[in-house]
Order: structure tokens, then C-alpha cells, then sequence
């Protein structure tokens, strides 16, 4: 084959769909992990403390949480009179609702931040949620890494139980991803999409258990929270880190579905508009 007819195929991986999509990303893992470096650095490393804030800003937000609540508020949850408790609680949900936001409202922009990039490079623009995912997760895993070592301090590090946020975090991965992407291709087309989802992500979080336990809340209530995907994924974070007890995963069955579904939506959305994409870009 011809160097020539080898660059014609090449736009192709731009229009493949599900598995496809994953193994043209999978060819261009280099050009991945070199834009989540470049990102990497744009973040941290060309500031004046560098890589140091990757640490710091993570450290002070838990420290705050952790002395505001549990030694100026003295907050308590029910049934429980632990000191920590209640910190450990809202950082447990704080901390994987705001990567999962940073998913999604950054997938809402990411076609049209790297527009000029999408018309003059030939590459899989799936990549770039991909991208964006695999950055977000290194962010995510300095802080939760931190809060980890915080807990293993004031000997609340919850053991074994530890390995069940690897399924959980797959999970909340897929959810995001396939979440932001759909919304982000809609955005291209629809504008509002973005404000839309700016004001739904912040009544989404009040209606999720973070800052206050789901047994405080009326029965009626509490029944509705079932209908809530991130509710079941946050208490499952929860409970592994504040009870240091696997969760119920036959409760996150249909999330696994949900996530699955949102997930083939997204790729199937994409591979039919991410011509027209370029188009309105």
C-alpha cells in the first residue's frame, strides 16, 4: 500500500464506530499521552511552585474540611459519635462529585476548545474526551491519594475494603464519560446544552447525599434517591471509606447497565455527527 492511499485512510478512524473507535484511539496512544503530558504541565508545571500545587491545593481542601468540620462544627451523623466521621463522610463525597463534574462540564466545551485543532490534524476525535478523561483521572488520583494517606494518619484507613473502588471507579468512569460526551456533541449544535447542564449539575448535587446523610432526609424522599445514578455511587464510596465495608453491588446493577447505555448513546451520537461536527465548527 501507497504512502498516499495510507493518509486517504486515515480519516476513516474518524467515522468507525464502538470497538473501532477504542482501537483508533488505542493507534494514537502516543499522541494521547502526549497531549495529557502538555496538559499535565499547562496545569502545574509552569507555574512558579510547580507540580508542588498538585499536592497543596488537594492537602488544604481536605485539612479544611477535615478541622472545620470535625473540630469547629464538631458536625456529627446520626448514630455516629465519631470525630471524624462526618469529615470523612463529605470528603468520601466531595471528592469523587467534583471529578466526576470536571468530567462532565469539561466535555461539554472539549469540540470546541480544540475546534482548530479538529480541521487542520487528522486524528480520531474521540481522542480528545479520552483525553480529557485520562488527565481529570491523574488530578483525581493525586487527591484521593492524599486523602487515603490522611486516613491511614488518624488510623481510619479502610483496609481491604480499599479494592472496591476500582470496579466503582470504572463505573463512575464510564458514566462520566459517556455523559459528557453526549452532552458535549450536543453542545456543538445547541449552545444552551452547557447552561443547561451548569445549573442542572448544581440542583444535582444538593439532590445527591454529600453534605447531608440520606437518613435525615423524609421517607418519600429517601425513595427518590433511588432514582438518582450518582446517590448509589456516592454512598457507595461512602461506605467503603467511612464503614470500611464493600458495597452492595447488587444495588449498582442498573448502574452498570445505565452507564453502558449512556455510554453506546455517546459513541453512537458521535460516530453519526462528528462530520457535521467540523462542519459547524
Amino acid at each position: 500500500m501507497t504512502a498516499p492511499a495510507r493518509a486517504a485512510d486515515r480519516p476513516r478512524l474518524l467515522a468507525i464506530p464502538g470497538a473501532m473507535l477504542v482501537r483508533a484511539v488505542w493507534q494514537y496512544r502516543g499522541f494521547v499521552w502526549g497531549m495529557v503530558r502538555r496538559e499535565f504541565r499547562a496545569r502545574y508545571l509552569e507555574s512558579l511552585l510547580g507540580s508542588a500545587w498538585a499536592v497543596l491545593n488537594p492537602a488544604a481542601m481536605i485539612a479544611i474540611y477535615t478541622v472545620i468540620f470535625s473540630q469547629v462544627m464538631h458536625a456529627r451523623l446520626p448514630g455516629l459519635d465519631d470525630t471524624f466521621a462526618y469529615s470523612i463522610y463529605l470528603c468520601a463525597g466531595l471528592l469523587p462529585w467534583a471529578y466526576f463534574t470536571e468530567v462532565v462540564t469539561r466535555s461539554l466545551t472539549v469540540f470546541l476548545e480544540h475546534a482548530g485543532l479538529m480541521k487542520k490534524v487528522s486524528f480520531p476525535r474521540i481522542s480528545l474526551p479520552v483525553i480529557l478523561l485520562l488527565s481529570s483521572t491523574i488530578n483525581f488520583s493525586i487527591i484521593f491519594g492524599l486523602f487515603l494517606l490522611v486516613l491511614a494518619v488518624v488510623g481510619r484507613f479502610p483496609g481491604w475494603p480499599i479494592l472496591a473502588l476500582i470496579p466503582l471507579l470504572g463505573l463512575q468512569q464510564a458514566f462520566a464519560l459517556g455523559l459528557g460526551m453526549l452532552l458535549g456533541v450536543l453542545n456543538v449544535f445547541f449552545r444552551d446544552v452547557a447552561q443547561f447542564v451548569g445549573v442542572g449539575l448544581q440542583f444535582w448535587f444538593w439532590l445527591t447525599p454529600i453534605v447531608y446523610s440520606a437518613a435525615v432526609v423524609p421517607d418519600w424522599a429517601r425513595a427518590a434517591l433511588a432514582w438518582n445514578p450518582m446517590a448509589q455511587l456516592i454512598g457507595a464510596y461512602q461506605q467503603i471509606l467511612l464503614n470500611g465495608a464493600a458495597p452492595a453491588w447488587s444495588a449498582l446493577r442498573f448502574h452498570v447497565a445505565g452507564a453502558a447505555l449512556v455510554l453506546g448513546l455517546a459513541f453512537i451520537a458521535f460516530d453519526r455527527l462528528s462530520a457535521d461536527m467540523v462542519d459547524e465548527l
